[in-house]
């Protein structure tokens, strides 16, 4: 076993694209209840009641959809340092930006499909609007109840054509460990999920079979309990928001979740997560396997079709 890398602190925000700026904007703000921390021409920084940081996801006005990039934060100015050479040495770096509106200075690079990810270390805090600071001084800000009202980001799927070549490179580049993966009968890896941290994944990836590179399948915000899932449910239902596939509970990772399409096409979930921790420093990869899988969900749900197919931006079609 390889020593742990500590140089990561955590996901630390999501760019998504939206052909349809307004609209989504509406969704992530009424429905699913995310606070606006800026806001430009075609750009919105947004986070959860309890997200730190200044923004967890940035919306950006496209001709398209899917993602633009993915965020993590170092853990001191010289962790940001030591991956930028670990990730030089992997031959995919892009190159250092100046940063934007929510921190500092980044690194950029690429994942071995194509997904753009940066890591930085200087960010700014969540600034709460007047009348919206918790009287508890432990929270970022206080339970506003507009819409779902998801509390922070937790997680993030990303779709590729080649999972193995994905599992290799992320502890080398980010030092992620492996917590369950989906071994297929053909040899190839279905899907793997990885942390930085003790939570049980912040970034799963799953095999991509559109034959494109750098999709985008869902992000997750989670909730404190499952009676928020079951009402978020109910509220998509009231404002005519596609719901894809639960409430139901998850047999890998365990997590209860619900997914939906915000206006323009992308997956969204809510999910009561954080209840399962990775506290052993020597925990071993769960396997799960096709006959494992073909059993469907923790309490037998079957997976929907369109989660396997449906990705952003849209692949195009087989004639």
């Amino acid at each position: 076993m390889s020593e742990p890398c500590h140089d990561i602190a955590h996901l630390a925000h999501v760019e998504l694209l939206t052909d349809r700026f307004d609209e989504s904007l509406d969704f992530f703000t009424r429905v699913y209840g995310l606070s606006v921390s800026a806001q430009g021409e075609g750009v919105a920084y947004l986070r959860g009641y309890d997200d730190y940081e200044f923004h967890t996801l940035k919306l950006t006005a496209a001709g398209t959809t899917g993602i633009g990039h993915v965020a993590y934060r170092a853990t001191s100015p010289e962790a940001l340092e030591r991956r930028v050479v670990a990730i030089e040495a992997l031959g995919c770096g892009i190159g250092w930006i100046e940063g934007d509106e929510g921190h500092g200075r980044a690194y950029r690079f690429n994942d071995p499909d194509g997904h753009i990810f940066e890591i930085y270390y200087e960010t700014r805090r969540a600034e709460p609007a007047e009348g919206q600071k918790s009287a508890l001084k432990n929270i970022a800000s206080r339970y506003h109840g507009n819409g779902v009202c998801v509390r922070r980001i937790d997680h993030l799927n990303l779709l590729a054509k080649d999972v193995s070549a994905i599992r290799d490179w992320m502890p080398k580049a980010l030092g992620s460990r492996v917590t369950e993966y989906i071994q297929l009968d053909n040899g190839r890896l279905g899907g793997c999920w990885f942390t930085v941290n003790n939570k049980t994944y912040d970034v799963a990836y799953t095999e991509d079979h559109s034959g494109m590179s750098g999709r985008f399948h869902h992000v997750t915000y989670a909730v404190d309990q499952r009676e928020d899932v079951l009402r978020a449910a109910d509220i998509f239902l009231e404002n005519g928001v596609h719901i894809e596939t639960g409430p139901h509970k998850h047999a890998v990772q365990g997590t209860f979740f619900l997914y939906v399409y915000e206006p323009a096409g992308n997956r969204v979930e809510v999910a009561n997560a954080g209840a399962r921790l990775i506290l052993a420093p020597d925990w071993e990869p769960v396997r799960w396997t096709e006959a494992d899988r073909r059993k469907g969900q923790a309490w037998g749900l079957k997976t929907i079709d369109t989660f396997h197919t449906h990705g952003t931006p849209p692949a195009p079609a087989k004639h």
